[in-house]
């Protein structure tokens, strides 16, 4: 009977609160975004969630039992809640500990009469006296008819809140803690007794560890607390006391936003993840709380789903002021990359979008996409009478596919001819460069090398270890990398430049430069005088001298009418573009890497952001290549998380985070100097 009594009883608030959590989703608030003063959007900003107060409890009630218990008259009622008042803070939580399975819509199957009775009298212990009363009131009143009908369901009488988070197998939130919703409680700001479980999670995932869980429990939004660290001080400014009249500032945000066909296609990736917390309106709020509280003033975005970027994505960010570029991937595929600039800050010089795709090419068979703009810097108007170069954005998503790692450098290799282009100013110089993008390899990969250090000898190497992700290669291919790597028809240089001045000449007269010609004065046939012509002393006798440094053997271009530019080291590539990294790839303080995503449970840093620099001379040629800050200075970062962070947090993407990836963001100063 009591079993039946707090169904009855309970079934009405879970109905009420089920219609209510969609109004909690979007009450969802970031403690960062408590504190931040960016402008918001109306349809995607919302109150900070906190618990009820006393008027929105006795408004709850009042609505329980008129719907629940029709039967009540209003001075019934009017005792009930004032008898409810007088019960405790922690009493009134006891229901809604209950109730918020109803979050995941569980479907519970019948018990057997002997479970139904253990559930029943574990609810009973929970419930307080004071609620118990309360409950016990409003069933006399209702219709028998009603009781019966609710006694049959046996499915509330079973479900209990630590359901929800056996889904995933984790440790259950403590019966002592306030239990919201997990999507708002990630949110909201922090109270005192907001607090959840650390212990690590367990995922589905084969050969996969499980972290030792934090010493104590801690507020959940501190489990995934990023600093901002602050680098200016390191920055070096021509004049003292001109930081703020010599640097053109502002923040790049790189973010692959995780396309909502892609967790559809490939659910298993997402197993440990609630589903309410994959829905795309959910992740859609998330996304834009945390766009809108950073505030960047360019955006890069990977794996922009088309249909959700010109329905959605585009309108709210043209509403904060960006303009946005989009370039989807080619073929059947729905997603895309976009940068995204504020109008007030940038001017579009020109855009490009770079297709990797190229018919009839095995190594160029996939997809993927990439976009470069080139933006002017807009300065203000107490700036008049000073000069500033443009900057050249560019962005990538490049193959993931860990055996094709020969697809992934020519994909590199042919952005980087379109930076190459885009960037290379009149006098030959480059304008500053920033690279954005998820480039599906690791730090200190081959691949990482070659856009860092600006060569790589790819000669015989495995196809499978140019990204880096040998744990990905359970079954590594024995294909390898070959010179060349890709066809002359390209028009692609081993430099990464266009081959637009090695045209083939239509003439039907051939041309010899002086520089071609000189290179055959030492070889055999020059030193060697032809039998047939005529000795003249002091003018055929005479045979040159081949100096000593002088190659035996000279491979040069037999038809002058083919490209002159060969490869200096046959076998690599190369460019000059000089990009190092915002991040260090390491946590110093923690003695792990720093991680940008979790890949079936392995964390790994494959999102980065790039900038030009100046390389420093280093007498080892064969070591890491060096830099500084040029024109392009890097005065701030939003810090990265390590693996064992992010798995005491039940992974990405989680109700905090609402990616699979991590946003990167970072703060340059451009220089601008006086006519």
């Amino acid at each position: 009977m009591i079993g039946t009594v707090l169904c009855y009883a309970l079934l009405p608030v879970a109905r009420l609160l089920r219609a209510l959590r969609d109004a909690f989703f979007t009450c969802r608030k970031n403690i960062l975004l408590a504190k931040s003063t960016a402008p918001r959007i109306d349809s995607f900003s919302a109150p900070v969630s906190g618990k009820p107060v006393l008027e929105e409890q006795q408004a709850l009630l009042q609505q329980w039992l008129e719907e629940g218990a029709g039967g009540l008259h209003t001075n019934e009622s009017a005792s009930r809640i004032e008898k409810l008042s007088a019960i405790s803070a922690t009493e009134w939580l006891e229901g809604p500990e209950i109730l918020m399975t109803s979050l995941s819509n569980l479907n519970v199957s019948p018990q057997s009469d002997d479970q139904e009775q253990q559930h029943v009298q574990t609810v009973e212990t929970e419930v307080s006296p004071g609620l118990q009363e309360i409950v016990e009131t409003a069933l006399a009143s209702c219709p028998a008819e009603g009781q019966e009908a609710v006694g049959d369901n046996a499915v509330w009488a079973a479900v209990r809140t630590q359901a929800d988070l056996e889904v995933i197998n984790a440790a259950p939130l403590s019966t002592e803690v306030w239990i919201e919703d997990p999507a708002v409680l990630a949110w909201s700001p922090a109270l005192e007794s907001d607090m959840v479980s650390t212990e690590g999670a367990v995922w589905p995932f084969q050969n996969a560890g499980q972290f030792q869980p934090l010493p104590a429990e801690i507020p959940y939004h501190e489990i995934l607390w990023r600093d901002w660290e602050d680098l200016s001080a390191q920055v070096c400014i021509p004049e003292e006391g001109a930081e703020t009249e010599s640097l053109f500032e502002f923040r790049v945000m790189s973010y692959n936003i995780l396309a909502q066909d892609l967790i559809e296609q490939s659910p298993h990736l997402y197993m440990h993840c609630h589903p309410d917390i994959l829905n795309w309106n959910y992740r859609l709020t998330n996304l834009f709380q945390e766009i809108q509280h950073w505030d960047p003033d360019i955006l890069c975005l990977q794996e922009a789903q088309e249909n959700h970027y010109w329905e959605q994505l585009e309108p709210a960010l043209v509403m904060m002021g960006f303009a946005c570029i989009y370039k989807r991937r080619t073929g059947r595929k729905t997603d895309g990359c976009a940068i995204c600039y504020k109008q007030s800050r940038f001017q579009l010089i020109s855009a490009s979008p770079v297709e990797y795709f190229r018919p009839g090419l095995d190594i160029l068979n996939r997809d993927n996409v990439g976009l470069v703009l080139l933006l002017q810097p807009l300065l203000h108007e107490s700036f008049e009478g000073t000069a500033i170069s443009p900057l050249c954005v560019a962005n990538t998503h490049v193959l993931y596919n860990p055996h094709r790692g020969d697809i992934k450098l020519a994909q590199m290799a042919l952005l980087m001819a379109e930076i190459d282009k885009t960037a290379k100013m009149a006098n030959g110089n480059y304008c500053p460069i920033i690279l954005c993008g998820d480039l599906n390899s690791v730090p200190d990969s081959p691949l990482y090398k070659f856009i860092r250090n600006g060569q790589l000898y790819y000669q015989g190497m495995p196809a499978w270890k140019v990204s880096g992700q040998e744990e990905f290669c359970q079954h590594p291919h024995q294909r390898k990398l070959l010179s060349p790597l890709w066809p002359s028809s390209l028009g692609i240089m081993d430099n990464c430049q266009y081959a637009t001045l090695c045209q083939r000449k239509t003439s039907d007269r051939r041309k010899y430069s002086r520089e071609f010609l000189l290179q055959f004065r030492y070889c055999d046939a020059a030193c060697e005088r032809p039998a047939e012509l005529i000795l003249l002393e002091g003018v055929t006798d005479a045979i040159p001298d081949r100096p000593a440094h002088w190659p035996k053997e000279l491979t040069v271009v037999n038809n002058p009418d083919q490209e002159l530019f060969c490869s200096r080291n046959p076998g690599s590539v190369q460019h000059g573009l000089n990009l190092t990294s915002v991040y260090s790839h390491f946590l110093p303080q923690r003695g792990r890497p720093e991680i940008t995503t979790m890949p079936m449970g392995v964390g790994a840093t494959v999102d980065y952001i790039f900038y030009s620099a100046e390389p420093i001379q280093n007498e080892n040629e064969g070591s890491r290549k060096m830099y500084q800050d040029g024109a392009l200075k890097l005065l701030g970062r939003l810090s990265l998380l390590s693996d064992d962070i992010l798995w005491s947090a039940y992974g990405l993407p989680n109700p905090f985070c609402s990616s699979d990836h991590l946003c990167l963001l970072a703060s340059f100063g451009l220089e601008h100097s006086n006519f």
